[in-house]
């Protein structure tokens, strides 16, 4: 039996082979990864590697076998059909009777357009008959904390959310909560709403940006259409920047506050500040 993670290169894919590692000895878990190189650290301390690509279903041909469980963590290629993408894992999955299919969705009151794939995923993986377990992750702190060289360079934090609140949580807590998932029992068909244990506003945001900075930093709310144009005018593609405009109108709604308490059950710890990840961040 392994324990098999898709996508284990990426920011929260490393993340939770670096916490199964901690857990499980190095042989019971599989990366599976586009290029090999990048997961060379990985090989180096004895985790298999398994080279595969979401766009090319051939790869993931006897890739999986009875018993593993899998962790599908959701693309990130928005512009090439993410529910056909993941369509390729379930099929596998299926095909080789896994244990356990763990998949990182979205909030359930997540109503945005960014949810539509997850939800497209989510059915399918219910028709497939797989034991199942969905992971539907919050925001992230990383969303934010990873982006404060224009909040600093400007001295505002600029969004559309209005006075709408976050449950972020880093990607770490999300990932502890994978682990136990893939390494716990009785977590088939389950469905977990994972967010961070405090919610904050962007006012309160910027004001720990200025509290950590000794800046004056204000919040400007913007109108959707408008943070379109900032972004656009950033240098992201229109279709992106569209799409984080419209995750601020959710927040504005309270669509991003997750309050079950799941995250941090999962993780068996309180979930990370954000204001523990603004100083990491600031200190990076």
């Amino acid at each position: 039996m392994s324990i098999v993670v898709t996508g284990a290169t990426g920011h929260l894919g490393r993340h939770v082979v670096e916490q199964l590692l901690e857990k499980v000895p190095a042989e019971q878990i599989t990366a599976i990864v586009r290029d090999e190189a990048k997961a060379a650290d990985f090989a180096a301390r004895g985790v298999k590697l398994a080279v595969a690509d979401y766009n090319a279903p051939e790869t993931f041909d006897g890739l999986f076998a009875a018993g593993d469980k899998v962790l599908l963590i959701s693309g990130n290629e928005f512009d090439k059909g993410r529910p056909q993408q993941h369509q390729v894992v379930i099929d596998a999955a299926k095909a080789a009777g896994v244990a356990l299919l763990a998949y990182t969705s979205a909030p359930g009151t997540l109503k945005a357009a960014l949810a539509d794939d997850h939800r497209t995923t989510e059915q399918a993986l219910l028709a497939s008959g797989l034991p199942y377990a969905l992971l539907r992750n919050g925001w992230y702190h990383e969303n934010y904390t990873e982006n404060l060289a224009p909040v600093l360079e400007h001295d505002a934090v600029v969004g559309a959310a209005g006075e709408g609140r976050v449950s972020s949580a880093s990607r770490a807590d999300y990932a502890a909560a994978a682990v136990a998932v893939l390494t716990g029992e009785g977590h088939e068909n389950k469905t977990y709403e994972l967010g961070g244990d405090e919610a904050w506003s962007f006012a309160e945001y910027a004001a720990e940006l200025s509290k950590q900075t000794g800046k004056e930093i204000a919040y400007n709310p913007v109108s959707a259409e408008a943070y379109t144009g900032i972004l656009t005018g950033a240098g992201l593609p229109e279709p992106l920047a569209a799409i984080f405009a419209e995750v601020d109108s959710s927040i504005a709604k309270g669509e991003l506050v997750v309050s079950t308490g799941d995250l941090s059950r999962l993780a068996g710890r309180p979930t990370t500040p954000l204001a523990e990840a603004i100083t990491a961040a600031l200190k990076s």
